[in-house]
């Protein structure tokens, strides 16, 4: 079936709409993260450079380290833009542009969130890494989708329960990480634990400054939460969308976190360059392993 040029929406130059990239620009390994300015940040390691593209907050540079094929782009904050991103990155690879038709061979793409987090649990302290194991995701973006069911409905049952959950809100799940790149990054350097993916970084998270929080003991209640051995390590804004949407379209995805804030101790980074720099050699470094 022909995709329309409302659905499949390209550039005069024939890019994707929202990345501004072209079929051939990017590899199949992909660093996301939040910040465009982190982009050259880890790129700065790169042995060289193929390609850089910027449109809006969408920041991607293409290269070499240590000759592995990497590209790292920004995707902005929240579950929203992870659902332009993907999809885009996605489309690059298996649509063909030309004829906007669904290509036959299908191409797996690795995407390995590098992130920021605040941890929930008191012995997780900032500048300290962590890999999500499974993220639970607060957002609605999956109910807009016919889902293939990849998600740990147990997992976000138990959450709820113990959260005791409002079910007017929309309601949690639960997906895991790919299982191999959970062993290529398996690490001291990592802690492992569940990663609570928010719909937004104040009240959703459990800060109030001049708002009244609706429940003052979620955060509570998230860092008291076990689930078959497991329990949850930190917050943040994009994991759960990017585990999700790669699920559903038949990529591997990863996780991989510093810790800026302890949301239990009250502390915060002193550095928060340098924690970040050690998130990204770390990554790099095991990525070639």
């Amino acid at each position: 079936m022909k995709l329309s040029e409302s659905e499949l929406i390209l550039n005069p130059d024939g890019s994707i709409y929202h990345l501004h990239l072209k079929p051939g620009q990017v590899a199949t390994t992909i660093l996301t993260v939040g910040d465009p300015g982190r982009v050259s940040e880890i790129t700065r390691h790169f042995d060289r450079i193929e390609n850089s593209v910027q449109k809006r907050e969408f920041k991607s540079e293409t290269g070499y380290y240590k000759g592995k094929h990497l590209t790292v782009i920004s995707t902005g904050i929240g579950t929203d833009n992870i659902d332009i991103v993907i999809n885009e990155l996605d489309a690059l690879f298996n649509i063909d542009f030309s004829t906007r038709t669904i290509r036959k061979e299908f191409t797996q793409l690795e995407f390995i969130r590098v992130g920021t987090s605040g941890a929930v649990q008191e012995d997780i302290p900032v500048d300290s890494l962590v890999v999500s194991e499974k993220a639970i995701g607060l957002d609605n973006l999956f109910q807009f989708y016919e889902q293939v069911e990849r998600s740990d409905k147990a997992l976000a049952e138990a959450f709820m329960k113990h959260t005791e959950w409002d079910q007017r809100w929309s309601r949690p799940y639960a997906v895991h990480a790919d299982k191999e790149l959970l062993k290529r990054f398996e690490s001291d350097r990592f802690q492992r634990g569940i990663t609570v993916t928010s719909v937004g970084f104040y009240g959703p998270q459990g800060r109030a400054l001049r708002l009244r929080l609706k429940d003052d003991r979620l955060n509570e209640k998230i860092a008291s939460f076990e689930h078959e051995g497991s329990r949850i390590a930190n917050f943040e804004m994009e994991t759960s969308a990017i585990y999700k949407m790669a699920h559903l379209l038949g990529h591997r995805a990863i996780s991989l976190n510093t810790i800026l804030a302890n949301r239990a101790t009250k502390a915060f980074s002193r550095d928060t360059a340098a924690s970040v720099e050690h998130l990204i050699t770390s990554t790099l470094n095991l990525l070639v392993q």
